[in-house]
């Protein structure tokens, strides 16, 4: 019996130790490649959001006898507004159907033939911003200088040009 015992074979500690090396090596080496997928998945996510907003911005501006979202109030259709009706604004026309004088309606009928631009009811995010479908309006027409906010909003409008930029300081160049 003791002859059968001896005659065995196994791993010794050493080529297990070996092993073990081997297999953080390779853990160490592949963990990172996940980690910045996640991020490549998120710049995709920008970048078709930001068309899509853009696309319908565009749209809007061409319906609407060359007047952007947000220069005009939704509710009412004053003109200057202030920046937070413009915001206001901008989601409601975007999303709504919407009179050629840039009112809106929860419905289409004959007066509110135009739009919705988005039509999913829900306003594209920005997946780096903390308030991703937020929008802030800029009322200055020197767009060359177009920096974020530094407030949580996804968006960041121009109303006067119809530029519209991710609202996160890693992103302008988008």
């Amino acid at each position: 019996m003791f002859q059968l015992l001896k005659n065995k074979k196994g791993f010794t500690l050493v080529e297990l130790l070996i092993v073990i090396i081997i297999l953080g090596v390779l853990a160490a080496v592949a963990i990172p490649q996940f980690g910045s997928s996640t991020e490549d998945a998120q710049l995709a996510a920008l970048d078709a959001n930001l068309a899509e907003l853009r696309n319908s911005v565009e749209l809007y501006y061409h319906q609407h006898s060359s007047t952007y979202p947000g220069v005009n109030s939704s509710a009412d259709n004053s003109s200057p507004i202030a920046v937070a009706v413009c915001a206001t604004s901008i989601v409601d026309q975007l999303l709504r159907y919407t009179t050629m004088n840039d009112h809106t309606a929860v419905n289409t009928a004959p007066a509110n033939p135009l739009g919705p631009y988005i039509k999913n009811n829900r306003f594209p995010e920005n997946p780096f911003a903390t308030d991703p479908d937020g929008i802030v309006c800029d009322a200055s027409t020197d767009i060359t200088a177009a920096t974020a906010t530094g407030v949580t909003a996804g968006w960041k409008f121009y109303p006067a040009t119809g530029k519209l930029i991710a609202n996160t300081a890693a992103h302008l160049t988008r």
